[in-house]
């Protein structure tokens, strides 16, 4: 069985960029990519945290610790300077590599410069 499962996760990332008349994707500081393990031109999920809106597109490699997110193409309409949003990527797993499975959680300060990285959710009881 195959089971799809979060593999990484860029936690409230705020978009610097918001590119209408581009061709299309996400460009990501290529800092967070690579501590993200998301590849160039891989899909990704963006959640908007300011308005709700969940979408998707994929990679592209903005310049190494710029703290770039711009939102390119079509999704410029879903995103704008300054919202915050989640980037997660998923993968396709079997049980055995199941039993190793850590996910990759990146949190960021406000200039999308990274301050930590883990691989689980720590849940506080309120």
């Amino acid at each position: 069985m195959q089971r799809i499962m979060l593999k990484s996760k860029l936690h409230r990332v705020q978009v610097t960029h918001s590119e209408l008349e581009y061709e299309g994707s996400c460009a990501i500081d290529e800092a967070l990519l690579e501590a993200a393990h998301i590849h160039e031109y891989e899909q990704i999920a963006i959640y908007n945290i300011r308005n709700g809106e969940r979408f998707t597109t994929y990679a592209i490699k903005a310049q190494r610790h710029s703290g770039v997110i711009s939102i390119n193409g079509a999704a410029a309409h879903k995103a704008n300077p300054g919202d915050l949003v989640i980037i997660a990527t998923y993968g396709n797993y079997n049980e055995l590599e199941l039993e190793k499975y850590k996910p990759i959680f990146i949190y960021v300060n406000e200039k999308n410069q990274i301050i930590s990285k883990k691989d689980s959710i720590q849940i506080q009881a309120a």
